[in-house]
């Protein structure tokens, strides 16, 4: 049986991986550990926190007393690294949580790792590493990574120690580049569910810019999907890009959005640009594809209509988590033990 170190297993993508592993891949056990800092969330859970294979565990990834404790306890012989401080604009007005995290924590589970006989450490990083494009072409595995905000800043100095450690180290290890993912459980400042939030409250939607900004949209369940194949078939030291290959300008990706919901147009707000804005990502995933055999499963018309009535299916959810109610949930949780 494998058993699986998932750090931000209560965020956005993690919490989804946590689900797809435990529905599909039954000789595997999860031991999930996340801070529950402002996007980690229990209630992303549901239906898996008393899985027989599942141990959620509360706790600092910068640890690392902590960390080598639960690597022993549980006797982890592979990790998949989702956890990290994500948000552009955080990071452009508070940039050393990003280091902490994003640098320092990476650090500490690599040290851990490489000291036992760990077999893989999937490192989840982003294509937000390579910069910006212009009109053409797509990022490959090679292209040089050239970062241009301290989120994406913090995410290349942790491939970089990722590479490394296997380089010295000899720690088997593969990263991943996604492309924007949206579905379930995401928190509601990424672009989706903001403006499913706030279209159902006829509330404006903030478009930066003249929103052409240009992303390659990947829905988080085909994207799990990926990660579980680099971390099962890859070959140990490669990198792997992960996309969705749907290329779309956010303000399409907000007037689809309006369409699905019956909203107006009218709502749509333009707003000052934030410092900085990359203009366009695009994801060549051929390498992921011929080597390992994945493709996406859904369009992004699919997958945005799943998304949608997920958000409307489960409006408590989105409620808890603008009201802040959802912070309250461990702590209800575990109130007798």
């Amino acid at each position: 049986m494998r058993r699986l170190l998932v750090t931000g297993g209560a965020g956005f993508i993690g919490s989804n991986f946590v689900h797809m592993v435990l529905e599909e891949h039954p000789d595997c056990f999860v031991l999930n550990l996340d801070q529950l800092t402002y996007a980690g969330n229990l209630e992303n859970l549901d239906g898996v926190m008393a899985h027989p294979k599942h141990v959620f565990v509360r706790g600092d990834i910068c640890d690392l007393p902590f960390v080598e404790k639960l690597f022993d306890e549980h006797a982890i012989d592979s990790v998949v690294h989702f956890a990290a401080e994500s948000h552009v604009d955080r990071s452009i007005t508070g940039p050393k949580v990003f280091i902490d995290t994003n640098v320092a924590g990476t650090l500490a589970l690599l040290q851990a790792a490489s000291a036992r006989d760990t077999t893989r450490f999937v490192q989840v990083s982003t294509d937000e590493v390579y910069g910006s494009l212009g009109d053409e072409g797509r990022f490959t595995e090679t292209t040089p990574l050239a970062p241009n905000s301290p989120y994406s800043a913090s995410k290349a100095s942790a491939d970089h120690l990722v590479r490394a450690f296997g380089h010295t180290w000899g720690l088997p290890y593969n990263i991943t580049r996604c492309s924007n993912n949206y579905g379930p459980y995401q928190f509601p400042e990424k672009l989706i569910p903001l403006m499913i939030n706030n279209a159902r409250q006829d509330k404006a939607l903030p478009v930066y810019g003249d929103g052409l900004h240009v992303r390659d949209w990947l829905f988080v369940y085909d994207h799990c999907t990926a990660i579980w194949k680099v971390l099962t078939d890859a070959k140990s030291g490669e990198v792997y890009n992960v996309g969705g290959c749907n290329e779309m300008a956010n303000i399409d990706v907000v007037k689809m959005l309006l369409h699905h919901l019956g909203k107006p147009e009218s709502l749509i707000n333009y707003v000052k640009d934030r410092p900085g804005h990359d203009r366009r990502y695009a994801i060549d995933a051929g390498k992921t594809m011929r080597d390992l055999g994945w493709k996406p499963s859904v369009t992004f018309e699919e997958g945005l209509k799943q998304t949608i009535d997920w958000y409307i299916a489960n409006q408590a959810w989105l409620d808890h988590i603008v009201s802040g109610d959802y912070q309250s949930y461990y702590d209800s949780m575990y109130a007798d033990r």
